[in-house]
């Protein structure tokens, strides 16, 4: 009898925990999915009034036309060519630079205290506010280099801002590469560069391309290295090569919200909308080439 009293109590204290863990659970999963559309509702909220700003000016004009002191002539040609050409310079720069370090960090550099200073340099830098690189910039490529204000000024800026996030990012799809694919190929005969080459790199590709991708995407956002190397929002021609002048989106936007009329914040929710796109274009080719990579492997 004492026995079965004790099993009891057991089975008692047992059903008594576990309802506690489904009850913590069900709260903790109702507190995240609050949140989460928190988040979200305010993210539509915020769209909604953009759209609706945006309502009536955002057309093949607005696109094509340059800046204009009438809001009703006024367009983003010029400040979404020079996004174009500022983002071009960057991945030409940016792109070979951070996936070089990656792969000598990963596979050539070993655990080193040189490589162990430069990757803690790297975490650090991808910390650093962006204003910082601009005033870098402007002192260094601007200034000390005199390339003036032009669009391979801003490019090299912006290399500077998002090469840490490109290193990290193809770091750790490089590690996530199992280490027998490269045993195999060392088995097979394979040097180090070819194994590197032929194993790694194509394994790696997906999440290499959408930290690059991601990077970029978050250069065409920044406005606050680009207002210290271009500081002009109001220009009438694209440029023609990376020594011309150049404006972008973000401060073409910045630069309407600041004027009083109503009119002007309507071009900038338009404005805001054709930047959204592009960052979505982006975001799209990262999962593309993500989902192609996946299923060629399979």
């Amino acid at each position: 009898m004492r026995l079965s009293i004790q099993e009891g109590t057991k089975v008692k204290a047992v059903r008594s925990r576990i309802t506690y863990r489904t009850w913590r659970d069900r709260l903790f999963l109702s507190l995240f999915t609050l949140a989460v559309l928190v988040g979200v509702l305010g993210l539509l909220t915020l769209l909604t009034n953009i759209v609706i700003d945006a309502w009536g000016w955002l057309d093949w004009q607005f696109i094509t036309s340059y800046a204009s002191r009438r809001p009703a002539n006024a367009g983003i040609f010029a400040p979404l060519m020079g996004t174009m050409w500022v983002i071009a310079v960057t991945g030409i720069f940016a792109v070979p630079l951070g996936i070089g370090t990656a792969v000598y960090l990963e596979e050539f550099a070993g655990k080193s205290w040189f490589s162990r200073v430069i990757q803690l340099n790297i975490a650090n830098l991808a910390g650093v506010p962006s204003i910082v690189y601009g005033i870098l910039g402007l002192g260094i490529f601007v200034l000390l280099l005199g390339m003036g204000r032009s669009v391979l000024a801003g490019g090299l800026t912006l290399t500077l801002l998002i090469l840490p996030i490109i290193i990290i990012a193809s770091q750790e799809a490089i590690r996530a590469i199992p280490s027998s694919y490269r045993d195999a190929a060392y088995a097979m005969g394979a040097t180090r560069w070819q194994v590197v080459k032929s194993v790694v790199l194509p394994q790696a590709i997906p999440g290499i391309m959408s930290g690059v991708i991601l990077a970029l995407s978050r250069a065409i956002g920044e406005a606050a290295p680009i207002l210290m190397i271009s500081g002009i929002v109001f220009i009438t021609f694209v440029p023609t090569s990376p020594a011309s002048s150049f404006t972008v989106l973000p401060l073409q936007i910045l630069n309407w919200t600041s004027q009083p009329q109503a009119d002007f914040r309507s071009l900038a929710a338009a404005g805001i909308i054709v930047l959204l796109v592009m960052l979505l274009s982006l975001n799209a080719v990262a999962i593309w080439i993500r989902n192609h990579y996946q299923q060629s492997r399979n």
